[in-house]
């Protein structure tokens, strides 16, 4: 099998229509077998639990083509575990974290000639997501519910490198100290398009959004968690209502077994955020965004690394990672799952 004729230097982060994607159906409590198909629509009521109620989960990560040529996928079980929490805060079926595996395996082996060759800066997007199906009129779950798992080759993030950000202390809140801030799911995002539009029409890349309860607190943004560095420590915000990124948790492991860095995660007052020496966005899209400036309705607090370019340690945090999911250095065990 050949690759497919695209041009993957200059693909944009869009949708492009593969050959295969996964599908399961949940009826009379149970997961039918599944299978692949070529057919990329969906045909639902127009009560379906997810049109009238918001009753979806979801979840994003990668396959990419190693530099010995090898087709893996990054962490999948932690995402199937993600996924499981997310269903079983929405009252939706847990889709079983072995056949998400499994699932991600047998689609990226159908669309491999999708998936972009070592050096090309691009990779195959999995997005695996899981819907109410059947129709629901009252407030109450659906009873049935369909799990479907597409591919699509993206390109970097980041055309050009990625450019420091400058982000905005939100005044809208993202996620209820009691809600459902701690899980993927779509109304998560929803509710955050408004407060990105308006963040960017004012010149703004992100919103940071401070805790919901006292405000006083940094959480994340609309749709990623965001690290500080002072010297040689690594500190992540602590809090029960932010998203468990996979990205996140695997900086910390880098920081600290590969880079020997001190890694804490505790509260940070925003009213602090100026004694450190670095910041940065990270998430599947683009690993990490280096941030330049937070402004705090209207005072700036710029970061001494980062203003004009990735600062020194996030740099090494970036290029550990990308590398151990390229395999040019070692993975932990079970992080790389082989295709």
């Amino acid at each position: 099998m050949s690759k497919k004729d695209i041009d993957w230097g200059n693909l944009g982060f869009g949708y492009i229509k593969t050959d295969k994607r996964y599908v399961a159906n949940f009826k009379d409590g149970a997961w039918d077998e599944g299978t692949l198909t070529d057919d990329n629509m969906i045909t639902i009521t127009e009560c379906a639990g997810v049109l009238q109620y918001a009753q979806t989960v979801f979840e994003g990560l990668k396959a990419y083509t190693t530099v010995d040529g090898r087709t893996v996928a990054f962490r999948p079980d932690l995402n199937a575990k993600r996924m499981a929490d997310s269903a079983a805060r929405l009252e939706m079926p847990v889709f079983p974290e072995e056949r998400f595996i499994d699932a991600v395996k047998k689609v990226v082996a159908a669309n491999v000639d999708y998936v972009p060759p070592y050096g090309s800066g691009a990779t195959l997007y999995l997005r695996p997501f899981m819907f109410g199906s059947s129709a629901v009129i009252g407030v109450k779950p659906a009873q049935e519910y369909q799990f479907r798992l597409f591919a699509t080759p993206v390109g970097p993030y980041f055309k050009g490198g990625a450019k420091p950000l400058t982000i905005r202390v939100s005044d809208f809140d993202r996620a209820a100290p009691h809600g459902t801030g701690h899980i993927k799911a779509g109304l998560n995002y929803a509710m955050s398009l408004h407060a990105i539009v308006t963040a960017h029409a004012e010149g703004y890349d992100e919103n940071l959004y401070p805790d919901s309860a006292t405000r006083t607190y940094v959480e994340e943004t609309g749709g990623a968690n965001i690290i500080f560095i002072k010297g040689n420590k690594l500190m992540t915000p602590k809090s029960h209502t932010i998203l468990p990124s996979i990205t996140r948790r695997s900086l910390e492991y880098v920081a600290e077994h590969y880079l020997g860095m001190e890694v804490e995660e505790a509260d940070i007052p925003i009213a602090e955020i100026g004694q450190f020496d670095e910041c940065g966005l990270c998430g599947t899209a683009a690993v990490i965004s280096p941030v330049g400036k937070i402004v705090d309705h209207g005072k700036e607090i710029c970061l001494p690394s980062g203003m004009t370019a990735m600062g020194p340690k996030t740099q090494k945090l970036y290029d550990t990672l990308t590398g151990i999911q390229m395999g040019t250095i070692e993975a932990p065990e079970g992080w790389i799952v082989e295709i």
